[in-house]
């Protein structure tokens, strides 16, 4: 559970100022990208590295600081939690409040498989559209065009059922993004025409993040719904965004509390067959023990089970 909030300022522990740190400095490379292009007219080579570093940044930034921000907001004084995400919006060029409501959803479906209707709880569900009802999406489409899959009225109403004022403010930081970048194009068009690819590609490693988060899991087994890495320096960077079975398992505990929490559980994950891979996330494709389908690693267990049940039955026999 997350420790009892503090009344300084910061919401739940002074260790959020190194995530909080990092979205601001997110939001500033995206200011020097563009001094870089449009004043200082550096070489074609420094603009390209700065691109790839800020594409890396979204998916870094969606996974660790917005992540654990849309859980845990940093702040006790809430107009600088507001004033956090509207940079953040800025910046990453989504809405943050849109994102809690997404990932609200993901949170209800825990990556779950489509239903009898072909549809799923979770709008990110790697299985939502496979074309496998028993196995997840090719990573290649689920990368790719998850992004231009976002359905931003099915997003606003989720919002409005959730928190009607809130959904407000979901609207101001959308039609706020979009204004702000339309209005770049008229600034610099050459700048944003540049801009645009690396931003997108951000968005498509944030899903590759993703999909790796639950590839190979168990969607109908709490415990291991989510796929943990538990890589020292992804862990550092990321703010413990490995521990992603336990971040299922109790979705409002403090990232700082993930690894004791780890601790706690490691031998009901171990008998739930938890899946662990040993790359970060993001490099999951890497992982020497991918399965070849998702629900195999599924299989493979309901077997064991079967197994041992037989072997139970025996000896009563």
């Amino acid at each position: 559970m997350n420790k009892k909030k503090t009344t300084g300022f910061f919401a739940y522990s002074p260790w959020d100022v190194l995530p909080a740190i990092a979205g601001v400095l997110n939001a500033v490379f995206v200011v020097l990208f563009y001094l870089a292009f449009a004043y200082w007219h550096a070489p074609w080579w420094v603009l390209i590295c700065m691109g790839f570093t800020y594409s890396v940044s979204i998916g870094w930034n969606i996974n660790s600081v917005c992540h654990n921000f849309v859980h845990n907001p940093f702040f006790v004084w809430q107009p600088l939690n507001r004033a956090f995400s509207i940079m953040q919006s800025l910046a990453l060029g989504f809405s943050q409040v849109a994102y809690d409501a997404v990932h609200a959803r993901h949170h209800r479906g825990n990556s779950d498989m489509k239903d009898e209707h072909g549809d799923t709880i979770d709008w990110v569900s790697i299985y939502r559209h496979s074309h496998d009802h028993d196995d997840a999406e090719s990573v290649w489409s689920y990368t790719f065009l998850s992004y231009l899959r976002d359905d931003p009225f099915a997003i606003i109403k989720e919002l409005k059922v959730k928190d009607e004022k809130e959904a407000i403010w979901g609207i101001i930081e959308i039609v706020g993004f979009m204004a702000f970048y339309i209005g770049m194009f008229f600034v610099n068009w050459k700048f944003m025409l540049f801009f645009i690819p690396f931003y997108y590609f951000g968005h498509c490693l944030s899903y590759l993040n993703g999909y790796y988060l639950h590839y190979g899991g168990d969607p109908d087994q709490p415990i291991a719904w989510g796929v943990s890495s538990y890589h020292k320096l992804y862990n550092w960077l990321w703010f413990n965004n490995g521990y992603h079975a336990e971040h299922h398992f109790r979705p409002k505990m403090h990232w700082t509390a993930m690894k004791e929490f780890h601790a706690q559980i490691s031998a009901d994950q171990e008998a739930a067959g938890v899946r662990v891979i040993s790359p970060p996330h993001a490099l999951g494709f890497l992982d020497r023990n991918l399965p070849e389908k998702s629900r195999s690693v599924m299989a493979e267990r309901a077997i064991k089970i079967a197994k041992e049940l037989e072997a139970r039955q025996l000896q009563k026999a």
